[in-house]
């Protein structure tokens, strides 16, 4: 059940992360900020879910949203071409903005993600 979780949020992620793409295109020079985007939003999406659903949620459905949805809606491999590609065309600066605000906000992200995930406690009544 999981693997097929997996394929079938892999899909939808792929799909999403394709659309996010075509929305916000950029040239090899340009910042990529559907990149950007997507692994920011990623991150604070993937942490929610950690922190709200996984101490509650089947094996299945953690594989099928984490590794599946979000895995491949947010990428290691698009934010390391998209650096290679931004220092092969000359672009420096925009590689190091690039990175220092990918891992800023990504941490942020999750960071924030966590928090607003997190299950209120239980108030408990005075005796």
């Amino acid at each position: 059940m999981p693997i097929v979780a997996v394929l079938l949020g892999g899909i939808i992620g792929t799909g999403l992360r394709l659309g996010l793409d075509a929305i916000i295109p950029h040239g090899d020079a340009q910042f990529p900020l559907s990149t950007l985007v997507g692994n920011v939003v990623g991150s604070f999406l993937l942490a929610l879910l950690v922190a709200r659903i996984w101490p509650i949620a089947r094996p299945w459905l953690r594989a099928g949203l984490g590794t599946g949805l979000l895995g491949s809606f947010t990428t290691f491999s698009a934010f390391a071409v998209s650096l290679v590609t931004l220092t092969r065309a000359g672009a420096g600066w925009v590689a190091v903005a690039y990175v220092v605000l990918s891992v800023g906000l990504g941490i942020a992200a999750a960071f924030l993600g966590l928090r607003y995930g997190r299950r209120p406690e239980p108030i408990e009544a005075d005796e």
